[in-house]
């Protein structure tokens, strides 16, 4: 199972990258979890996760070709 991941705000900073894939993640926490193990800084970085341009809650599942959003906080006006 392949997923597309992007990046943006402070996450793509943190990351170095805006846009990348991923395989063998089947849930939205396995996903921060591994993120967070591959770079620390996202542990104390506040962020939405979006799929597939739904904002998620909670353990999310990941379905084949799926794209997620990471997203820090924004504002409107």
């Amino acid at each position: 199972m392949k997923i597309k991941i992007l990046a943006f705000g402070i996450i793509a900073d943190i990351t170095s990258k805006s846009e990348w894939t991923m395989e063998n993640i089947q849930y939205s926490d396995e996903l921060k979890k591994h993120l967070e193990n591959l770079y620390p800084r996202l542990k104390s970085t506040k962020y939405a996760i979006a799929v597939n341009l739904l904002i998620t809650s909670g353990n999310f599942e990941l379905t084949d070709g799926a794209t997620v959003a990471l997203m820090p906080p924004f504002s409107g006006g």
